[in-house]
């Protein structure tokens, strides 16, 4: 599945979406020695990556009435537990808890290839109808000014 808009940081990370409906959102990442720390596992930012844009995707997801949320959204605030380290594919389920006008409230679990839970995290997400990237905007399909 093609990701609706473009983020160069998850592209070079190499997230896949898989699921992006009724509240829910699913990505997964393959694990690369690039992607991985000293140990041989996750980067705790690559994990902590895979649940934010995880979350974010389910704020912005379908709901009930099919409709895609047009604003884009940004990350107020966000809680993570790291439980096992991060091996091969990690992939994360993402859910919208609940919603107001300019918020999102959000929680996503990553496990890995055998089932594991690696990591869950909680956050907070405002909706943006544009933001000022460097002098330019940051265009969203579908979004018009």
């Amino acid at each position: 599945m093609k990701f609706l808009i473009t983020i160069p940081f998850v592209d070079m990370l190499g997230f896949e979406l898989i699921r992006f409906d009724h509240g829910e959102a699913e990505i997964a990442v393959e694990l690369r020695d690039e992607l991985c720390n000293s140990w041989s596992v996750a980067h705790g930012g690559v994990t902590m990556t895979l649940l934010d844009v995880t979350m974010a995707h389910a704020a912005r997801s379908p709901g009930e009435d099919g409709a895609i949320e047009q604003s884009g959204v940004v990350t107020i605030e966000m809680k993570t537990s790291f439980m096992r380290p991060g091996l091969g594919r990690m992939v994360a389920v993402g859910r919208r808890l609940h919603r107001t006008a300019s918020l999102a409230f959000c929680e996503a679990s990553i496990v890995d290839a055998g089932g594991q839970i690696v990591a869950h995290a909680t956050g907070t997400f405002k909706y943006l109808k544009g933001l000022p990237a460097g002098g330019k905007r940051i265009q969203r399909i579908g979004a018009s000014d």
